[in-house]
């Protein structure tokens, strides 16, 4: 089973990760970052993360989950599958680099390039306005979905 865990406060990584689990097309849950135990991740064989990038760096929300599940994952979640899906006002490298930073702990092995949709928001107005994901970076999405999902059911990762 692919996780696909998200976090949202403008629509944006919300929409990301709706394009991933449509794209993943079959064993795949959708689980809101602050309702993910480390029984759901423990239940999956890979994992997507989707969060805006917030001030530099992950969501507080996501980061949260990272810190409920961490410790009791270590050395059970080892050589597991991730990828990761970034909303961004501007470039997402922090959050992309928090998110390695943190899953180098429990040994996963990234899958997939970042994927980052940037969505220029620069002013408060624009960054606090809720965002709609341009077909593009929804068609990105959902491929790599599709990508998790089929190299889980072929036994790639």
């Amino acid at each position: 089973m692919l996780a696909v865990i998200w976090h949202s406060r403008t629509c944006a990584a919300a929409a990301m990760a709706a394009a991933v689990f449509d794209g993943a097309d079959g064993d795949c849950r959708l689980l809101p970052a602050q309702d993910t135990a480390p029984e759901d991740l423990l239940a999956a064989r890979g994992y997507i993360f989707v969060c805006p990038e917030n001030l530099g760096s992950t969501s507080g929300m996501m980061k949260e989950m990272f810190d409920r599940c961490y410790y009791p994952l270590l050395s059970r979640v080892e050589g597991r599958p991730y990828a990761t899906a970034i909303a961004a006002g501007s470039d997402g490298r922090g959050a992309q680099a928090q998110i390695d930073r943190i899953v180098t702990g429990w040994r996963l092995r990234r899958v997939a390039e970042p994927l980052i949709a940037n969505f220029e928001a620069q002013t408060p107005e624009a960054i606090l306005a809720p965002k709609r994901l341009r077909e593009a970076d929804a068609a990105a999405c959902r491929e790599l979905g599709a990508a998790m999902g089929e190299g889980l059911r072929m036994g790639i990762f």
